[in-house]
């Protein structure tokens, strides 16, 4: 299984990191809620297991953003608050499992199987649209109102982010984290370089842009209309 992993304390992280990859399973593991939405947003799990209490952005908040994205993971959320009532709000909320804190390895291994075994998800959409935005995941292209647009695998990559995540406020740390498996130097200045070059391409040669800038936190992505500024 590929399984997301978070989880901030690093001793139970740890931990449980360790006996997964021991059993066979693939683990991408991060710490901050912020971050690992990122992950959970834009990447393919069997199985996502998170902590209750996260930094940043809470668990429970993370599973209700996650359903009302339509992201159809399987989540076993793991707590140290133990109360009936976190129980069920957690599953209410859309977990589809609930460990408690402290447990023991081979409980939290049979639980992900469980999880395992239950009948495949249906697949989720493959085209994003954001306005007269289109982005085709399978086909590997995008097109704005109606016109083509040429994207480099990076700016693509990127663009996936922000569409999947319209309206929300992307921090640069958050886009650098999906930007990772390029291997690029980690500065927030090739996150600036990246959505420039976007821009350029997705904003510019239209009526209005789409993507917002947050001065000194991040970019948004939707669809409303905004006057173009003067040069």
């Amino acid at each position: 299984m590929k399984i997301l992993l978070i989880e901030d304390d690093e001793l139970t992280a740890a931990y449980v990191e360790k006996g997964l990859r021991q059993a066979g399973h693939e683990v991408d593991r991060i710490g901050d809620g912020p971050e690992s939405l990122v992950l959970a947003t834009t990447r393919s799990y069997d199985a996502a297991v998170i902590d209750r209490v996260l930094p940043g952005l809470d668990g429970l908040d993370m599973v209700k953003t996650l359903r009302g994205g339509g992201v159809k993971t399987p989540v076993l959320l793991v707590s140290s608050l133990g109360w009936i009532d976190d129980r069920v709000e957690s599953l209410e909320a859309g977990a589809d499992d609930y460990l408690s804190k402290p447990f023991a390895f081979s409980e939290l291994m049979a639980r992900l199987k469980a999880l395992g075994r239950r009948p495949p998800i249906i697949s989720e959409a493959t085209i994003l649209q954001v306005g007269d935005l289109v982005m085709d995941l399978v086909g590997h292209k995008v097109r704005r109102s109606d016109q083509p647009i040429d994207l480099q695998p990076r700016e693509f990559k990127l663009l996936e982010v922000l569409m999947r995540n319209r309206g929300r406020l992307m921090t640069r740390t958050m886009l650098l984290e999906c930007m990772r498996e390029f291997r690029l130097d980690l500065k927030s200045s090739i996150v600036e370089r990246h959505v420039s070059r976007l821009r350029a391409k997705v904003d510019r040669p239209f009526e209005f842009p789409l993507i917002r800038t947050d001065r000194g936190r991040g970019y948004v992505l939707d669809a409303l209309p905004r006057v173009r500024k003067r040069p």
